[in-house]
């Protein structure tokens, strides 16, 4: 055993461990001190209610900021081009949503869970356990590329670790840490992991620059291979190897990713466009309605004391996130002049690891301070699917034990036992969410981000948005509706993963129905107006079905807080559950 310790250690770079297990370490002492102020459940689920706007926006923030933001838009910069900027741009509008529609009547409802407001909205249990469904759903899916960005890091750093590795690592890790303190105790965790990302994808931006030379030097590369006439100075660039994708593509308003499924499918450009309008259409709906309804984010708006602090909470949470989608996308274009033989590989060692991988190239001119720059990558890498994973499993845990354990199965349990329910299922969901991660080595990061943007998008943005706005909704209409839409994009991911996963074979069928290819990889565009038809019909169809109290619940969530009608909706259920 002592042999292959050694072999396995002896490829690691002292600098890139150090900053990593700093990084670590921080995290981890962030958490077990923290757990120790996480006593109540108010605690566990909602950090007290007592989050200042400047920490919970820095929180929300560290949390949203995954692998797919930190990682995921470089590699699929440097892989697909200029087409992948629509994930970052409306990553950070889907924020305005939630500022405009949303932030403030879901603090102003006082609940702890999603399901909680679904149940309080409609008085119906039962809706309470769909809801939970989707919160699994959405949840699991999005850890899924956490646990592809800690496999690739875990890979990059340790050269002879396996992929599935890193994996189970970081899922212990962050699992024993969520077990630990609950909302509360991860809280200041991810608030100081959003700075250490942020000076992590800066830094080495800028310093890169400085080595290789600018970004418009760089893309004058790409531009004047593709037309002379373009006068840039640009870098010096390695050859692309056979797998890359031809400048012209690249740079094209409609890229590899968009035109995928035309290509396939033998079409020319033009007989491409409009089934690449459709597949952007689609992928703008998804991220921005997505980004309005992912559980994880949306319980953060309950740690506000109140309504108006959501929303200022939300205002900066865009300023934050928008000012950090500056520099991935330049890692991108760097990557594809400076190390393009990355296109040759694939999974952990493919374009996802860019951002971790080209800092090391100043070595070559600077000794090791290129080791010590792809250290600071490596641990803002561990700060972001760190932050996301804690904050999906918090989610998914306060579903199972608040909801199906508190709600539905022991409604008299004492608050002892539902917050070691809390620590049970915590476990529970961490192992099923590290299962899950080992097997998704060969799907992109921020596919995969889309895909569980797609499902909340159908299924919890309709819901959130309709009844918070809509008081002739009733819950036939809003479960119907979630159902429908919800379901539909579940089916449609889950297809298109088993197909690329070559789980099933499904390329003859997509060459020849490019159309329904693109409708089941980006179904945002279908999902969403049916699951709000669905609702508006149903409703329709059963009006005499509106909960009898219907405007008192419209004025708590759109009345100004002065007038005292803000609730908190676990308070007044207490005394007759147990709570």
């Amino acid at each position: 055993m002592i042999n292959p310790l050694f072999a396995f250690l002896g490829g690691v770079d002292p600098w890139i461990f150090a900053c990593s297990f700093v990084t670590v370490v921080v995290t981890v002492g962030m958490g077990f001190w923290s757990a120790k102020t996480s006593k109540t459940t108010s605690d566990f689920f909602v950090a007290g209610r007592a989050v200042s706007v400047g920490w919970n926006a820095s929180a929300i923030s560290g949390e949203y900021l995954s692998a797919a933001s930190f990682m995921g838009v470089a590699g699929m910069v440097m892989s697909s081009g200029y087409d992948a900027l629509w994930y970052p741009v409306c990553y950070a509008c889907g924020y305005l949503f939630l500022l405009l529609f949303i932030a403030g009547p879901l603090r102003r409802f006082g609940a702890y869970t999603i399901p909680d407001f679904a149940e309080g909205r409609y008085d119906s249990p039962v809706f309470r356990k769909i809801a939970v469904v989707f919160v699994l759903f959405i949840g699991f899916f999005y850890t899924m590329p956490q646990m592809k960005g800690a496999g690739t890091t875990l890979a990059y750093i340790f050269p002879g670790m396996p992929y599935w590795g890193g994996v189970v690592l970081v899922g212990v890790v962050i699992t024993l840490n969520v077990a630990l303190g609950g909302m509360k105790g991860i809280t200041l965790v991810q608030a100081f992991q959003y700075w250490a990302k942020m000076f992590a994808i800066s830094v080495p931006v800028f310093v890169l620059m400085g080595v290789f030379g600018f970004y418009n030097g760089h893309l004058g590369a790409t531009a004047t291979a593709t037309t002379p006439a373009v006068h840039v100075a640009s870098v010096e660039r390695k050859p692309l190897v056979e797998k890359a994708p031809a400048d012209s593509a690249w740079i094209a308003p409609f890229g590899p990713l968009t035109t995928k499924a035309a290509k396939a499918a033998g079409l020319s450009n033009e007989q491409a466009k409009p089934y690449s309008l459709l597949y952007t259409y689609s992928l703008i709906m998804a991220l921005v309605c997505g980004t309005a309804g992912l559980p994880h984010i949306l319980v953060r708006f309950y740690t506000n004391p109140n309504g108006v602090a959501a929303k200022r909470t939300t205002m900066w949470v865009m300023i934050l996130i928008g000012i950090f989608y500056v520099f991935p996308p330049i890692f991108g274009v760097l990557g594809r002049n400076l190390l393009p033989e990355l296109y040759a590989a694939t999974g952990a060692k493919g374009t996802d690891k860019i951002v971790l991988e080209l800092p090391r190239m100043i070595n070559e001119r600077y000794g090791v301070w290129g080791s010590i720059m792809s250290g600071i990558t490596c641990a803002g890498a561990f700060a972001a699917f760190m932050s996301t994973f804690s904050g999906l499993l918090v989610s998914m845990t306060a579903a199972l034990a608040h909801d199906v354990y508190g709600r539905m199965l022991r409604p008299d349990a004492r608050p002892a036992e539902r917050l070691k329910a809390f620590k049970v299922a915590a476990v529970i969901v961490g192992g099923v969410a590290i299962l899950l991660g080992t097997q998704v080595e060969d799907l992109q990061i921020n596919f995969m981000v889309g895909q569980a943007f797609a499902i909340a998008a159908a299924s919890y943005f309709p819901l959130l948005f309709m009844s918070v706005w809509w008081r002739n909704m009733t819950t036939k209409g809003a479960a119907t509706g979630m159902l429908g839409g919800g379901l539909a994009a579940l089916a449609c991911t889950t297809i298109i993963n088993l197909s690329d996963l070559k789980k099933v074979d499904l390329n003859a069928f997509w060459a020849t129905h490019p159309l329904i290819r693109i409708l089941c990889e980006q179904p945002a565009i279908w999902t969403v107006p049916l699951a709000i038809g669905l609702m508006i019909v149903v409703s329709k169809l059963t009006a005499a079905q509106v909960p009898s109290d219907i405007r008192m619940k419209m004025l708590v969530l759109h009345a100004p807080e002065q007038l005292g009608l803000k609730q908190e909706y676990i308070q007044e259920h207490a005394a007759g559950t147990g709570h």
